[in-house]
């Protein structure tokens, strides 16, 4: 697993630049996901690696675009000092999973391998040893994220949608 560290107030136009936006296909808003502040990201990211962020992840227009391209692109989970709360909300939606924690941010860095529970919100920097603290995410949230997004939740419980 990759860590990707980026720096405080990344907004959604960076993390999938508008001028993508005509195609809403996830696959290909994952192809230019972060291109803007990261050029490499989007052919170099793997299933399971990890963005790390600073304050503010997710700023600026509250489009579901910005959590679905980085979702799509196989990231594990974003670990951020904050969230924009529209990016909070817009993740957990459509059920990718998002942590704050200002420590870990401060205590990962790029090449560290790291791995994360998210039902009790630790997180592990496993090339340090260092631990880390987050709030893990109550039992609903955990349910919408498990079943890949808030719609596929409620149909699981039988909600017409």
């Amino acid at each position: 697993m990759k860590v990707y560290k980026y720096g405080d107030n990344v907004d959604t136009d960076v993390i999938i630049p508008a001028r993508y936006l005509n195609n809403p296909d996830a696959k290909s808003l994952a192809s230019h996901c972060m291109e803007d502040i990261d050029a490499n990201f989007a052919g170099s990211v793997e299933p399971g690696d990890i963005v790390i962020g600073g304050a503010n992840f997710g700023c600026g227009s509250s489009r579901e675009h910005a959590p679905l391209a980085i979702k799509t692109c196989g990231v594990k989970c974003v670990i951020a000092k904050s969230f924009a709360r529209i990016f909070y909300r817009n993740a957990i939606n459509i059920g990718f999973p998002i942590m704050e924690c200002p420590a870990a941010v401060d205590g990962i860095h790029p090449g560290d391998t790291v791995s994360v529970d998210f039902q009790t919100g630790v997180i592990c920097n496993e090339t340090t040893g260092e631990t880390f603290q987050a709030a893990p995410f109550p039992a609903f949230v955990n349910g919408i994220i498990e079943h890949g997004g808030l719609l596929n939740a409620l149909k699981a419980r039988g909600v017409a949608c």
